[in-house]
């Protein structure tokens, strides 16, 4: 089992996350061997709650800036960004994205 990586969010910008590896660009839509962002648990939780990886592309959210000053997700990251770096709240996903 790989050991978690620990470090600063790239979305919410939280020290001391525990870190996984987003797609800006989703896999299955072309993003294979296109940039990566490392980003906190809920911060990669709440992405793919609110947005189809559809909606990541069509709406340009294939870029960090892009996502932060997106609408949809700025009262999460208002949010995350007041909470201690072991916080993982619990997302439900959009019914939008839950009708996909």
């Amino acid at each position: 089992m790989k050991a978690a990586t620990l470090g600063k969010c790239g979305l919410c910008e939280r020290e001391g996350c525990e870190l996984t590896e987003h797609h800006l660009t989703p896999k299955e839509l072309g993003g294979t061997f296109l940039p990566t962002a490392m980003l906190c648990k809920p911060c990669h939780k709440q992405i793919h709650s609110l947005y189809t990886n559809e909606d990541l592309v069509t709406l340009a959210l294939t870029t960090i800036p892009a996502l932060q000053h997106d609408e949809t997700i700025a009262s999460f990251l208002r949010y995350i960004r007041k909470q201690p770096p072991g916080v993982i709240p619990k997302v439900k996903k959009s019914a939008r994205v839950r009708q996909r």
